[in-house]
């Protein structure tokens, strides 16, 4: 199993699922170009190149079949490799993301319900801004789990001078896949979203995954964009029962 993280991580992000898979998987996360420990890059990592990244990795360690979770960003590194190398990805979970899939042309509303979640998300991103929140967890989990608030902040500071808004810009510009791109896709993947996020619809998770020939979707109603850190033990039994129905 190979974890790949967020904006807002790095391989540290994953230690509640690590320890969770480690005794029946061999687990890696990594640090994607450019987040710590990993060297800064001179003009800032470009997202282009986590695939690459990925494969390289991959080969290294001579895995000859891989099950893919990615978060958020990861989204982007785990989906172009699972489209470029299908064969060799049994499983794919997507935690909050759509990876290079235009989102708002992932919309079955024609966009009507993406612009409505939009504008209020924006609304409650910038109200936590001003309380010192951390979008990836949002108000109330920051409320309810104040102790791993704190250490979401301090593993995303890890991160230093990296220009985050540049890597963002970066993202959006290559989501540019859309629906009818995926229906040959057969990696059998598992979206799942936070209810309460307020950087990912979480409506689209279903939506996409009904439009994919292997896809499916779960739902966790109070969790904000880092289910896997908010609520690790139910991410954990959901990716896990998903990873069973792939034997």
């Amino acid at each position: 199993m190979l974890f790949a993280h967020g904006l807002g991580g790095n391989h540290l992000s994953w230690w509640q699922q690590v320890a969770h898979f480690a005794p029946r998987y061999t687990c890696v996360a990594f640090a994607h170009r450019g987040f710590a420990p990993s060297d800064a890059v001179a003009g800032g990592p470009d997202p282009a190149d986590y695939t690459g990244d990925l494969a390289a990795l991959i080969d290294h360690l001579e895995f000859p079949d891989v099950r893919l979770i990615g978060q958020s960003m990861g989204g982007w590194t785990m989906l172009e490799y699972a489209i470029a190398h299908p064969l060799q990805v049994k499983a794919l979970v997507l935690s909050s993301t759509s990876g290079t899939l235009d989102r708002r042309g992932c919309d079955p509303s024609g966009g009507k319900q993406y612009d409505a979640w939009l504008k209020g998300a924006e609304d409650k991103l910038e109200k936590g801004a001003a309380n010192g929140i951390h979008p990836a967890m949002g108000a109330r989990a920051a409320q309810r789990s104040p102790a791993l608030h704190l250490l979401y902040r301090s593993i995303d500071e890890m991160a230093g001078i990296l220009d985050k808004d540049r890597l963002r810009a970066g993202l959006r510009r290559t989501a540019t896949r859309t629906t009818v791109d995926m229906r040959g896709f057969t990696v059998p993947t598992l979206l799942i979203a936070g209810g309460e996020d307020v950087v990912f619809p979480p409506f689209l998770a279903s939506a996409i995954a009904a439009t994919l020939p292997c896809g499916e979707s779960a739902l966790m109603p109070d969790a904000g964009h880092s289910p896997y850190f908010e609520q690790a033990a139910t991410f954990n039994g959901l990716v896990e029962a998903f990873l069973a129905r792939q034997q």
